[in-house]
């Protein structure tokens, strides 16, 4: 039987000459559809009701032990002067159209006034361990209607992809508020951006939805079993 010699080169040159993984990028619309199997609640972090003032970037962790970075540029200056980013708990006495009982992490307004300016972000959350799912619901202060837009990025800072769908706002404490999530083929997301079509609106989120699913994407499985069967070969010449 005919010897195979393989060098390390070889493989090398064989490995890069295999088509690389491509990463799709969804949409969610709907938490169930995420499948969650981590995330914070930013009840854990409200520490002075009804209303907890946060700096502009703050770190926190998920109920999983996942360390995340929040960030959330300074407000433009108004008159009344804006807040800082800050959480509340939505109630019949600060009501919203997230569900009775849920911790708003809130951009920033100017209170007194109606409409209100406010902080209109964006609201960037980077995680410490890229995953491959993540979402929240959204709404937008003082305004009924709205587009809202989701970006994800990898630790490259490349842009996997970029989402809008239409929202509402309103003070029926309904859970109504749009859903918006996205999920990845594996785990590559190491960034997301919350903003909306609103220049001068505050907007806030609920609690943050996240998937980790380290599935090997099909071409490695490929790469890795053909590398072990020539390896298997070369011994057994």
């Amino acid at each position: 039987m005919r010897s195979l010699h393989f060098s390390g080169a070889a493989i090398a040159a064989l490995l890069i000459a295999l088509p690389s993984p491509c990463f799709a990028l969804s949409l969610i619309t709907n938490r169930t559809n995420l499948n969650e199997s981590d995330r914070i609640d930013w009840a854990s972090l409200a520490t002075t009701p009804p209303f907890t003032f946060l700096p502009n970037s703050f770190s926190a962790t998920s109920e999983k032990g996942l360390g995340l970075n929040v960030n959330i540029p300074p407000a433009p200056a108004s008159i009344p002067p804006i807040t800082p980013p800050l959480i509340f708990q939505t109630s019949p006495i600060i009501p919203s159209n997230f569900a009775n009982g849920d911790f708003i992490l809130f951009t920033g307004f100017a209170p007194g006034l109606f409409p209100s300016p406010g902080n209109p972000s964006p609201l960037t959350i980077t995680f410490d361990t890229p995953v491959s799912a993540a979402g929240a619901q959204i709404a937008v202060d003082d305004t009924f209607q709205f587009t809202a837009f989701i970006s994800a990025f990898d630790r490259a800072n490349n842009l996997l992809g970029t989402f809008s769908a239409n929202g509402t706002s309103s003070l029926a404490l309904d859970n109504s508020a749009l859903f918006l999530g996205v999920r990845s083929d594996t785990d590559n997301i190491s960034r997301l951006v919350f903003s909306s079509s609103e220049s001068n609106r505050a907007l806030g989120i609920n609690r943050l939805s996240i998937d980790t699913s380290t599935v090997p994407e099909p071409s490695s499985i490929v790469a890795i079993s053909f590398i072990g069967w020539l390896m298997v070969r070369r011994r057994e010449n």
